[in-house]
């Protein structure tokens, strides 16, 4: 099988998620043993929205290839850039996505992009309209840094670390994974929890979803999880415990936040429901309203070595992304 690609967009880019985990754990043991690899290329990291795990992760793993990279700030250190074909420019944008992306293209060999969903614009939304039009135009291998309905990186990222805690514990059976919808003050997209649990079902896990009525996700990525509206029954006996905040995803309330049920926090009540399970979170998270400090503190909280797997899984990506040039 060619365990070469030329894009990283979703899992469905990944011909083998086996052979890409046990090259990350590979790499994580000798992250520099491939620094010549990527001599003389050049990694553009695109930036619509704010980031912290994901611009220095994507810089280490592109440095420890021997990668160049290029940060761009769109809208604050470069011109806002127009993203509709046939606009007429007479208002903020500056620069147009054809000749943007072009130029871009022109500078590097990969590019990654980080653009985040409106939440107001679901038909936009949900055409990955931003992402599609840097692979139109840029012409170059594209790796998304999180766009409006995925975040692969952070996915395998979250598989990597669950692998890796089963290694460890001598975990024989299939662990039970349970992404739990969390309260926060502000809408926030679906792009972590889509990704996570399109991930988990190609994984060897049992795993299930557990969210208030009214935040079901898209069952493009969620058909068969299962769904489960009591929360304390989803958590029973669980081996790994996700928590996301999401807003509403199904129809007129997309983007909206229709409750905030402060009893959806985990809580170490909530994980003693779970078999000694472990805490997983993306990051950044709201202390104290998502997730209580006495869980993201313990012993059991996974939530920074899921952030330095977050290199590895950079690293393995952009590894296979150059071997696909040569």
């Amino acid at each position: 099988m060619n365990n070469t690609f030329a894009a990283f967009t979703s899992v469905h880019d990944v011909p083998d998620i086996a052979s890409l985990l046990e090259e990350a754990l590979r790499i994580k043991q000798t992250p520099l043993a491939w620094s010549e690899m990527g001599r003389h290329k050049t990694l553009a990291l695109v930036f619509f929205n704010s980031s912290l795990r994901t611009r220095l992760s994507s810089q280490k793993a592109a440095w420890n290839l021997g990668m160049n990279t290029m940060v761009v700030n769109v809208g604050t250190e470069s011109w806002k850039l127009e993203m509709h074909d046939g606009a007429v420019m007479d208002s903020d944008t500056v620069e147009h996505i054809k000749e943007g992306a072009a130029v871009i293209g022109s500078y590097s060999d990969i590019i990654g992009v980080r653009a985040f969903a409106s939440l107001t614009d679901k038909a936009a939304d949900t055409s990955e309209h931003t992402l599609r039009q840097f692979q139109k135009y840029a012409a170059k291998p594209l790796m998304s840094l999180e766009s409006a309905l995925r975040h692969p990186l952070q996915s395998l990222s979250d598989l990597l670390t669950i692998e890796e805690v089963r290694r460890r514990e001598g975990m024989t059976r299939r662990p039970k994974v349970v992404l739990s919808w969390a309260p926060h003050p502000k809408a926030l997209p679906q792009a972590v929890p889509n990704s996570f649990a399109e991930w988990m079902l190609r994984a060897d896990v049992d795993f299930v979803i557990t969210h208030p009525e009214g935040y079901e996700l898209d069952e493009t990525f969620t058909q068969g999880a299962s769904v489960i509206t009591n929360q304390d029954e989803a958590l029973c006996d669980a081996d790994f415990v996700y928590a996301k905040n999401w807003s509403a995803f199904q129809g007129e309330n997309y983007g909206k936040v229709l409750s905030n049920n402060p009893s959806w926090k985990i809580t170490a009540e909530k994980m003693r429901l779970t078999r000694e399970g472990k805490f997983m979170h993306c990051l950044p998270t709201r202390r104290n309203v998502e997730v209580a400090d006495e869980v993201l503190d313990s012993p059991s909280s996974l939530v920074i070595q899921q952030a330095q797997n977050r290199v590895v899984a950079a690293q393995s990506v952009l590894k296979r992304m150059v071997a696909a040039m040569s």
